[in-house]
Parts: C-alpha cells; sequence; structure tokens
C-alpha cells in the first residue's frame, strides 16, 4: 500500500457520515477486511486506507444510512447493519479490561465498607457503582465523600452492571468500589469518558454528589454488595 494512503498518523480527519473536520482522537477508524468486510480500528493499527468516523453510535448509524464506507474506503464493502453496537461492545470491552488492569495494579477497592473508609484516607479518584446497585448505597457512599472533607470532585462511574464488574475484577457480588489515583486508574477513567461520549451520554463518568441526589429518588435497592 502506498505510503500516502496510510492514514493512522494524521493529527485530523474528516468523518466520512458529518464530514466535519475533527482530531483524529475524537474518531474511530475503520478498514476494509480483506473478505471486503468493513470493521472497526480502535487501535488504528490495521493497514492500508481508513475511513474515519466521529465516535458517537449516532455518527456510526448515520455513516450506514449514508454509505459513507464504501466512499471513505473507495472500494466496495460490506457493512454489518449493527456494526454500531459491534463498537459498543468492543469500547466497553477495553474499558473493563483497563478496569482489569487498575485492579491487579492495586488502585481498586471493592465492597461497601472498604469503600466508605477509602473515601476517608485514600486518594479517591472515583465511585465505580454497578448500574443496578440500589440507591441508599449509592446515596450513603455519597454522603460518605461529603463527609471525609476533600478538595476536588470524586467521579462517579455506572456504566457497568454487577456480573460486568465481578468479571472484571474477579470478584463476586461487587456492587460498590473504590477507583484510587495512579496513572493506570487515569486511563480507566478517560476509557469511560468516551464510552459513554460513544452512547450519547454527553458528560461521561457524573459527580458523585449529584449521583448520589439522584440516587435518593425513591428507587428501591436492587442488591446488597458483598464483595
Amino acid at each position: 500500500m502506498a505510503a500516502k494512503d496510510d492514514d493512522r498518523n494524521a493529527p485530523e480527519r474528516t468523518c466520512v457520515a458529518t464530514r466535519a473536520v475533527r482530531p483524529a482522537e475524537e474518531l474511530i477508524r475503520f478498514v476494509r477486511a480483506p473478505d471486503g468486510q468493513v470493521v472497526p480500528d480502535l487501535k488504528r493499527e490495521l493497514p492500508g486506507r481508513g475511513a474515519w468516523v466521529t465516535a458517537t453510535a449516532d455518527a456510526v448509524r448515520l455513516a450506514v444510512t449514508r454509505k459513507a464506507f464504501a466512499r471513505g474506503l473507495k472500494d466496495a464493502v460490506m457493512v454489518d447493519p449493527a456494526i454500531d453496537q459491534t463498537v459498543d461492545e468492543l469500547l466497553e470491552r477495553q474499558t473493563l479490561a483497563m478496569l482489569g488492569f487498575a485492579n491487579k495494579a492495586g488502585r481498586v477497592v471493592c465492597g461497601f465498607a472498604k469503600v466508605e473508609a477509602a473515601l476517608m484516607k485514600e486518594p479517591v479518584l472515583a465511585l465505580i457503582e454497578a448500574a443496578d446497585a440500589g440507591a441508599d448505597g449509592v446515596r450513603k457512599l455519597a454522603q460518605a465523600w461529603r463527609r471525609a472533607g476533600k478538595t476536588g470532585e470524586t467521579r462517579r462511574v455506572g456504566l457497568f452492571r454487577s456480573a460486568q464488574l465481578d468479571l472484571a475484577l474477579g470478584r463476586s457480588n461487587v456492587v460498590h468500589a473504590a477507583l484510587l489515583a495512579g496513572p493506570v486508574s487515569a486511563a480507566f477513567l478517560a476509557r469511560c469518558e468516551a464510552l459513554a461520549r460513544y452512547r450519547g451520554m454527553n458528560d461521561g463518568p457524573e459527580p458523585a454528589e449529584a449521583a448520589g441526589s439522584t440516587a435518593a429518588s425513591g428507587e428501591e435497592p436492587a442488591k446488597m454488595d458483598r464483595a
């Protein structure tokens, strides 16, 4: 393939769906596989011409509707109508893998009592709470953060179900976890923000205090945390 067709290091690219010019890190690269199928290249490692799409599910669906992949790749291609969901699953898998790395680095504390204690004495970057967590536990941990009187803002990550957290952390019944400061923790939060943006959750991980206020709105607790 000619060097001029290697677009992987370009600082900016044009979205084939919207025609907006954006920094490369705000787009997803797609390539044509040998069988003609369009596949996402999230790591930007695959050779050949790429078609770049704004990193949101809406933009990927728009690219499918407008048949923009064939134009961007300048070749006949086959596109799975559910390619937006494929990208979502890949982003989710990468994010959970990064959480696993943070756990192996000793930057994750699990279990309600341990998380509550960590909020008082550890550099907590984020509260990780299962999407099916009980409202009462979410509210109480938000209150614990306020009682700690620390400056700055702890984030709340609620993108994953308890079963997904179990697999990522190698534990059972994970509902509440604390993410401690560290490079791999920051990388995990960046992945969370990218996944949230892709799904149209504009703010990504939300402030822990706001999450506690929302959780106190009358929902019934979904499950207890035995991790």
